[in-house]
């Protein structure tokens, strides 16, 4: 294949790529809790036709090399966690986490996942679960005929039953992190698991040694700016026709040299 044409042929992968990524952002706008991602690319393998620093002569050298660059190469799609508003609902048991942190989730498998999605509701059983029904770990129950629930900002789950004249604590929420959160897992669901990439999770009280409060009746929206994706998504859209126009020029080349051999 021609170099030309393969050089911008990577161009149109990469912005294919890129527009996927800006199309999943902007379809999670109002996703509870969703995180942004970013595709990272980089430059592919260069063609060493003349190398730099070559000497030209006994006391010479070349100052620059040729060096035909091979086209682009997606990397990674990261996750952006930077903090996403905070939005009142009213609700009891949702909750949004003012800084870093994730809340613990246990899968049917027995294994732990993570998520930023505080909408919280009860089991049949009054327990404290996901809208998928997963239970949110440490285990909370709410006792039945519990007539409030009160949850702090370092997590701790209080109620007031009948007949008692202060509140009784029913447990404490905890929060997890990691040293590379970008390198969690996502799986759907708005849960993600941990990898080696991200580290091994690190819990603690909601407002100590690092972590993030917790604030309830709230929950936190997802941090897609619409605006800044718009934008992104001309430049790509920009850059994908440039490209585009790049394959059709080479090929009018060709078909000029095909038709003055």
């Amino acid at each position: 294949m021609n170099p030309a044409l393969w050089v911008a042929k990577t161009g149109l992968d990469a912005q294919q790529t890129e527009m996927a990524v800006i199309s999943n952002n902007l379809a999670n706008v109002n996703t509870t809790g969703f995180k942004k991602s970013r595709a990272i690319f980089q430059d592919l393998l260069y063609q060493n036709v003349s190398q730099v620093g070559a000497d030209t002569t006994q006391n010479t050298q070349e100052p620059s090399g040729i060096e035909m660059g091979t086209g682009v190469n997606l990397v990674a799609t990261e996750k952006v966690y930077t903090q996403g508003n905070i939005n009142q609902t009213g609700n009891t048991f949702d909750l949004a986490i003012n800084g870093s942190g994730f809340f613990q989730v246990l899968m049917p498998d027995g294994t732990l996942a993570y998520t930023r999605d505080g909408s919280f509701q009860l089991s049949a059983t009054g327990q404290l679960v996901t809208a998928s029904g997963y239970q949110v770990q440490p285990a909370i129950t709410i006792p039945s005929g519990a007539q409030s629930v009160t949850i702090g900002t370092d997590g701790t789950v209080q109620v007031q039953l009948a007949g008692q004249t202060s509140p009784s604590t029913v447990g404490t929420l905890q929060l997890a992190n990691f040293v590379n959160p970008a390198g969690l897992q996502p799986n759907g669901e708005n849960l993600l698991q941990a990898s080696a990439a991200s580290g091994t999770a690190t819990t603690g009280v909601p407002g100590v040694s690092g972590l993030g409060t917790l604030q309830q009746g709230a929950v936190e929206s997802s941090n897609v700016d619409v605006v800044e994706e718009m934008v992104d998504m001309i430049e790509t859209q920009r850059a994908y026709e440039m490209n585009t126009k790049a394959i059709e020029t080479n090929d009018e080349m060709l078909q000029y040299l095909d038709t003055n051999l």
